[in-house]
């Protein structure tokens, strides 16, 4: 049988979510869990992969297996065997059909960043961290020229192996709360390190170094050495996956919640 859950981690102490020779990819600690219930080796399949120090509230997966178990099996059981910054939060037994990654139509991501002098304590490894005051209002003039079908290549890493640089962004926005902002972004997929790429461009459209239109010069130009940096992974979350209502799904839309 064909089995999805629902997962959650904080992504500061793995290497990323894809499994590693050293096995410090939450992939390979989810995978063991899954088989110490199953008891047979188990190969999970993921709906995106997230770098090292990112986190996530929702990462849907799917694995294979002859191991007929309750769903609460899959959720508590295999929680008993993970770390304490790793859980599942739902399971369900879904068709063949159903792939984790390749039936995903859309992917959500939040970025949360503090614009504050002092460097966050409680939040060091949760939010990124910018000192110099942002302006708001410029970001989200910035952040508009985003939405829509694009090339991404400005935006891009230049590992990315995927076949095409063109993406389809249907949210792009950002909220302020405090001293705290929150940057939405959802695309049919995204290109790696894209979300990260995209909120330091709009940082140093925050700051004053160029005016929001920089962002749609960076998309017109479609090159990546004209781009700032790549901003840090701590404060990007994996939100969200959408799938087609045929396949039942339990809730698989997540949001942060600001302390």
């Amino acid at each position: 049988m064909r089995i999805a859950l629902g997962v959650e981690y904080n992504g500061a102490n793995f290497c990323g979510w894809q499994s590693q020779t050293n096995q410090c990819g939450v992939q390979d600690f989810v995978e063991l869990a899954i088989a110490k219930i199953a008891q047979h080796p188990i190969r999970i399949h993921a709906a995106g992969r997230t770098d090292t120090g990112v986190h996530a509230m929702m990462q849907v997966i799917h694995f294979d297996s002859e191991a007929s178990r309750p769903e609460s099996a899959w959720v508590r059981g295999v929680n008993a065997f993970l770390p304490a910054n790793a859980r599942v939060l739902w399971a369900k037994q879904v068709c063949d059909e159903f792939h984790a990654r390749f039936s995903a139509t859309q992917r959500s991501y939040q970025y949360l960043l503090l614009n504050l002098a002092t460097a966050p304590a409680i939040n060091a490894d949760k939010a990124g961290w910018y000192h110099l005051p942002l302006n708001v209002s410029a970001m989200q003039q910035g952040i508009a020229y985003l939405q829509g079908e694009h090339d991404f290549s400005a935006f891009r890493a230049s590992e990315c192996q995927a076949s095409s640089p063109v993406r389809t962004l249907n949210v792009a926005s950002i909220n302020a709360h405090g001293d705290y902002m929150v940057f939405n972004f959802s695309a049919n997929a995204f290109l790696q390190h894209q979300v990260r790429n995209m909120v330091g461009a709009l940082i140093y459209v925050g700051n004053g170094k160029y005016p929001p239109s920089f962002i749609q010069q960076l998309l017109e130009r479609k090159n990546r050495t004209l781009a700032p940096p790549t901003f840090s992974p701590k404060g990007l979350y994996l939100v969200g996956v959408e799938y087609d209502q045929k396949f039942d799904l339990p809730n698989t839309q997540r949001s942060l919640m600001l302390i």
